[in-house]
């Protein structure tokens, strides 16, 4: 729902373009942004509180910071399923059960492993949000054509797989057929 606010929407655009432009133009990589805005912050904090104690003021205001143990076993419990769920898919995956996962994992693997060599995260992660925030707008003004057209390139797919599987498939499984009849 956040395309039907246009303000807020190009907001995060123009917010993040800029952001991205910045760090592609300088070099610097998100992970060191982070670190460094860390580092300094943990140092003003740790001057404050030391000058505070020299100056007899109060330290900085800090909030509680603790895990609770029932939010640890939640979440625990909900990463333990998770890892579970994938250990037992590529289980089935390894030991050949499960040929359609297996391919589909594969596939999605290589379109990571492609995606990824030609681009770096920060440009990936940018041109995903552009791409979030604008196709459900887009698809929501033009509907009616996407679905026609959607619709029309469907039966094409259709048709072209008939043809492939009369001259391709079903002759491979002829010639398998014949080699199992003669062996």
């Amino acid at each position: 729902m956040l395309w039907r606010r246009g303000n807020l929407t190009m907001g995060i655009l123009l917010v993040t373009l800029a952001a991205w432009v910045v760090f592609e133009k300088s070099g610097y990589t998100l992970l060191s942004l982070v670190s460094n805005v860390l580092l300094l912050l943990i140092g003003i904090l740790f001057l404050w509180a030391k000058s505070a104690a020299i100056l007899n003021r109060p330290a900085p205001p800090l909030p509680e910071l603790y895990l609770s143990e029932e939010t640890v076993n939640e979440m625990g419990a909900f990463i333990r399923a998770h890892v579970n769920d994938i250990l037992s898919a590529s289980k089935d995956i390894a030991l050949g059960k499960d040929a359609r996962l297996f391919f589909k994992v594969a596939g999605y693997l290589l379109l990571i492993s492609l995606v990824g060599g030609l681009t770096d995260f920060l440009t990936l992660g940018y041109t995903s949000l552009v791409v979030v925030l604008t196709v459900p707008a887009l698809y929501e003004r033009y509907e009616d054509y996407i679905d026609s057209y959607t619709i029309l390139g469907y039966r094409k797919m259709q048709q072209l797989y008939v043809k492939f599987d009369s001259k391709f498939v079903n002759r491979f499984r002829k010639w398998i057929l014949e080699k199992q009849k003669l062996s």
